[in-house]
């Protein structure tokens, strides 16, 4: 099944009709095969299978643009070179996209969705606020005029299908950024997921960074394992308030990387004329095990973690359960993520060569031993200091 922009943005303006989104195809054995449906009714297709396959099917997929050619539409203003437009703004690594930029002194607009709650720390903090929406491509080129640079961190919230954003929106974001002639793109992918095609947000990924590859567009992929950031709701507030810590028995290393280095990094890359068209991959100092953390931020925090941990089989059961309602699907290929996360897998990557391109001292990278120590430091402090005032106003008459 192809997605494709609509009729009246994919004709105008001149260039977008001539390229090919990528197209996913689920490849079933040839037990499942089922002759009543045509090979050219994918969506029939799919829909057979989601009711009738017992397995998980391999998601492929071709990409497909127009010549690498530049466009140029009409002549105008210069383009300033340090225009960037951040999409997925608000999100864990978006946000420190936005503050490395502003910080080196880029003119930065921010791209985020109608929200009830507007994005006022991004105003706050310098950046200039539009409205527009991945999984509505007419609202895209209105964001994009004057913009040299993208810096796409956007991704699918939990309750959306991962196509919508991480595959439509991504398709018709890159088809307008070639189309009106951004001179940079910067896309955030995920390590190791062109090994992972079982995997629909892994394979998503994959494949955007085949078509943006096949796009023509300056461009630079980095490949990221993990936030240092992310580990904070998971592991570290659940045992300062003696909750639950959800783990799995699986013996998964991540090398996380701490949000601020990777803007730096990016940004470094972004300067670095060398480094256009190439793929790179971001890793922290060392990949750790579930368990590992875990233990650490209990040292760290001075007491147990209660921990519940969650065998892979269950998430395996699980997957498969849900594969079998329509309405769960979505359910289930998140479940299968998370499946990749809890197998016997290391999310790390030797990074001296990178370091050595970008001309970074390893030293300056921060540990995640050194990250959870400051956050635990602050928190307990912050605490401390709550209960001496609210030992201070105890007073009786």
């Amino acid at each position: 099944m192809a997605w494709r922009l609509p009729a009246q943005l994919a004709t105008t303006p001149a260039g977008l009709a001539n390229h090919r989104p990528l197209s996913f195809r689920h490849t079933l054995s040839p037990s499942r095969l089922v002759s009543s449906v045509s090979g050219n009714d994918d969506r029939a297709y799919v829909e057979l299978w989601r009711r009738r396959c017992h397995v998980q099917p391999l998601v492929k997929c071709t990409a497909q643009a127009a010549p690498a050619t530049a466009v140029n539409l009409a002549p105008g203003t210069p383009v300033r070179p340090t225009s960037i437009l951040v999409v997925g703004a608000t999100g864990t690594l978006g946000r420190q996209i936005v503050r490395r930029a502003l910080d080196e002194g880029y003119d930065v607009r921010c791209l985020v969705r109608p929200r009830p709650a507007p994005a006022d720390f991004l105003r706050d903090w310098g950046a200039t606020v539009v409205n527009a929406d991945l999984s509505k491509p007419e609202t895209i080129p209105a964001t994009l005029v004057g913009i040299h640079t993208v810096i796409d961190c956007a991704t699918g919230r939990p309750e959306e299908p991962i196509k919508t954003v991480d595959w439509e929106g991504k398709v018709a974001l890159i088809q307008c950024a070639k189309a009106m002639g951004i001179q940079k793109f910067v896309f955030f992918s995920i390590h190791n997921c062109d090994k992972h095609p079982e995997v629909p947000l892994m394979e998503i990924k994959n494949c955007t960074e085949q078509f943006l590859q096949d796009s023509g567009i300056n461009h630079i992929t980095i490949r990221l394992c993990g936030f240092m950031q992310g580990l904070i709701g998971q592991y570290a507030v659940p045992i300062l308030e003696e909750k639950s810590v959800w783990g799995t028995d699986a013996p998964t290393r991540i090398a996380y990387m701490d949000t601020q280095d990777i803007a730096r990094l990016t940004f470094i890359a972004l300067r670095n004329e060398k480094i256009n068209g190439k793929l790179l991959t971001f890793a922290g100092p060392r990949a750790w095990t579930t368990q590992e953390v875990i233990t650490l931020c209990e040292r760290l925090a001075g007491q147990d973690a209660n921990v519940t941990t969650v065998p892979v089989s269950v998430l395996r059961l699980t997957r498969q359960v849900t594969r079998w309602f329509e309405w769960t699907n979505d359910v289930a290929d998140r479940l299968a993520f998370s499946e990749v996360l809890t197998s016997d897998i290391v999310f790390s990557i030797p990074m001296t060569e990178t370091y050595d391109l970008l001309g970074v001292d390893p030293k300056d990278i921060v540990t995640l031993e050194k990250y959870l120590q400051d956050y635990f430091t602050n928190i307990l402090k912050k605490l401390k200091d709550l209960k001496a005032q609210s030992k201070q106003t105890d007073i009786y008459f």
